[in-house]
């Protein structure tokens, strides 16, 4: 496994293949359609074209990376679920029983499951990357999530299962996750970084009441108010109110866009990671792509944050990747358009008249 650096990573993330960007550019207007007929599968066949730096690139291998991790918030009455689903749930991923394992099957893409850091002691398992940051963080309503040299490990520790990843052939990498509690998290990171109030970005989670939202973004707040973090700092955002889960897919986004491969973002707790890596690298922001709108919304706020438009808007709110692992069939869709369609002259097709 390439172990690289946050800053040696953060290096290698550039600007895209303008080049490669305009030859596929080109290449759409030679195609046997009206100009810009596919909308938007059009742009993202060029945005991957500079991603790859290549004029038609050809991705195929999918995986999803899906992290776990729990959250030492729970206590404060923020979750819905009790925290030992964390842990079933992983044990659920690996036996293929979930909802991501059902949409990966079907559009071809591995999973590979990250114990980040759950709270209860999981069997050894060939198919668990086990970090085991720690069991859980800690609560943020009493102070830091976890220490700054947690903050990185989660980050450097999911940039070496990204760079991994692409190196077995990764083209397409979600970032996907599981941890209750992690919609406070999320919402303490959006709420911090976006400058919108803890309520705003406060959703009902997995089936929490109205009374028990308004709960949720009073302890947010005073997590907020207790440790002070710097919403120009990603690091310092995860440490404070982040989360194990959320940092390892930050640094998932991150080792990714450094191989030059499209990140596909997921919903709101995968946004509120991108914020993190957007924080530490705004360059980063040219490799995602952002597959579909959850009804959380702090996921709004994500998205305006980032001036990004979701595929799909399909109310889904699940997370573990589920919305990502769906667009990437449309993004794959786009690419394919772009490589197998035939130009005008290929297929004696006559062009728009000049007139």
């Amino acid at each position: 496994m390439t172990r690289l650096t946050l800053e040696e990573t953060i290096a290698k993330i550039g600007p895209l293949n303008a080049d490669a960007m305009d030859s596929a550019r080109a290449r759409q207007d030679t195609l046997t359609k009206p100009g810009g007929a596919l909308g938007r599968l059009e742009d993202i066949s060029i945005q991957l074209a500079g991603i790859y730096g290549q004029e038609i690139p050809k991705p195929e291998s999918k995986v999803v990376i899906v992290s776990a991790g729990d959250h030492g918030v729970v206590v404060e009455g923020v979750a819905a679920y009790p925290q030992e689903v964390t842990g079933q749930m992983v044990l659920n991923f690996i036996g293929g029983g979930a909802a991501i394992n059902v949409l990966s099957r079907y559009i071809g893409a591995r999973v590979v499951v990250v114990n980040a850091g759950v709270a209860v002691d999981l069997p050894p398992h060939p198919d668990i990357v086990s970090l085991m940051i720690g069991k859980g963080t800690a609560n943020m309503a009493k102070g830091p999530a976890m220490s700054p040299e947690q903050a990185r490990q989660c980050l450097e520790e999911g940039i070496a299962i990204a760079t991994d990843e692409i190196e077995k052939g990764a083209d397409f990498v979600a970032a996907g996750e599981m941890g209750i509690g992690n919609t406070t998290a999320a919402s303490a990171v959006t709420s911090v970084i976006s400058k919108r109030s803890p309520l705003e970005v406060s959703g009902l989670g997995t089936g929490v009441t109205e009374d028990q939202r308004k709960h949720k973004a009073k302890v947010i707040e005073e997590a907020i108010a207790l440790n002070k973090p710097n919403p120009n700092n990603g690091l310092d955002v995860l440490s404070k109110v982040g989360g194990f889960e959320i940092g390892v897919m930050a640094g998932v986004m991150l080792g990714t866009a450094a191989s030059k491969r499209p990140v596909l973002l997921d919903g709101f707790i995968s946004g509120s990671a991108a914020l993190i890596a957007y924080t530490l690298c705004p360059a980063i922001k040219n490799y995602f792509v952002a597959s579909h709108f959850s009804v959380e919304p702090g996921h709004a706020a994500v998205l305006d944050h980032l001036g990004m438009k979701p595929i799909l808007d399909l109310g889904m709110r699940l997370g573990e990747g589920t919305g990502a692992a769906l667009a990437m069939m449309i993004v794959e869709a786009a690419t394919r358009c772009l490589a197998e369609m035939a130009t005008f002259a290929e297929a004696a097709v006559s062009e728009k008249s000049e007139s």
